[in-house]
């Protein structure tokens, strides 16, 4: 089957699917759709662990060190 085919088919699909299973599609895609999703889901991780006081903080010297250092993995 061609891909346009495919792709006309899946249209099709996706326009008369449930809600249920277009949600179900849409998670496993999400990151593909909007990867400013899976940015902003690392970001609060990271948040709650910070809050938590499990998470791990820099100083600003510390943060301007790696800026200025940026080509080494981890300038500090």
């Amino acid at each position: 089957m061609k891909t346009i085919n495919i792709r006309q088919r899946l249209h099709q699909f996706i326009d008369n699917i449930e809600d249920k299973k277009a949600k179900a599609i849409y998670t496993l895609f999400a990151d593909d759709i909007d990867p400013e999703l899976k940015r902003k889901d690392l970001i609060l991780t990271e948040r709650k662990k910070v809050l938590k006081g499990e998470g791990k903080l820099y100083s600003w010297k510390e943060v301007k060190v790696m800026a200025t250092h940026k080509n080494k993995r981890n300038a500090l």
